[in-house]
């Protein structure tokens, strides 16, 4: 039965600790049984049941690399079903005081959406790409045009290779904290590896958050008319 399945899926992930362990692995990367026992505050063997509850509902994969296991999401679709999950906590989740912090506003100005830029630079990005008609958004879908070809190759990204996947190639993404969608899919999984490649963005230590370089800031004006604020 579907509510079944959606009944099992959501005991999985209203749990706080394993909430806690499937948004760190958020941004794409695997992580042992140790750090997610850490960043949940729970202990060994208690994280290592919760793991075991995620691998046998299919919400993580693990890789055993040596004597090392890592854990790691099991596909985009669990990050599109968390950040949704975020997004509906943000809208209908009743009103409350909570200081903005630091780590809050650097989540929403740039973050890993799994393995694809989400974030204030994330919609930036699509609505740049929309706006110089190399990229269509639709609702579910996207394309990209032949002027999105060449601007893609031209920064390093063969379109043609990457929509060579059994993934959808272009999609839309509704983004929790713009309210708006930024890309996903391949593209958006290739434009997050080449910024990263180019020192456009850089990895902020222990969050999904992302720095823009003062490269990025430049490279982002020139190529594609985004303004952002230097932090």
């Amino acid at each position: 039965m579907a509510q079944g399945s959606i009944a099992q899926v959501a005991a999985l992930v209203g749990d706080t600790a394993r909430a806690t362990m499937l948004a760190a692995l958020m941004d794409g990367r695997a992580l042992t049984a140790g750090e997610l026992a850490f960043l949940a505050r729970v202990s060994a063997p208690t994280a290592s049941a919760h793991l075991a509850k995620l691998l046998d509902g299919r919400l993580v994969a693990v890789v055993s690399q040596g004597r090392h296991r890592y854990y790691r999401l099991a596909s985009s679709l669990v990050a599109r079903m968390l950040e949704s999950i975020d997004l509906v906590a943000e809208l209908e989740a009743p009103p409350r005081h909570r200081p903005t912090g630091p780590r809050d506003l650097a989540m929403r100005r740039a973050r890993l959406c799994y393995d694809h830029i989400a974030g204030g630079l994330g919609v930036a990005l699509a609505d740049a790409l929309v706006a110089r008609g190399h990229v269509v958004l639709g609702d579910d879908g996207g394309e990209v045009t032949g002027s999105g070809t060449r601007f893609l190759r031209a920064f390093g990204i063969e379109a043609q290779v990457a929509a060579k996947t059994r993934r959808a190639f272009c999609k839309p993404c509704l983004d929790w904290s713009e309210r708006r969608s930024h890309i996903a899919g391949t593209l958006g999984a290739a434009l997050a590896r080449r910024c990263f490649e180019t020192g456009w963005i850089e990895r902020i230590r222990d969050t999904r958050a992302l720095s823009v370089t003062g490269k990025g800031l430049r490279g982002l004006r020139q190529e594609l008319g985004i303004e952002l604020p230097a932090l």
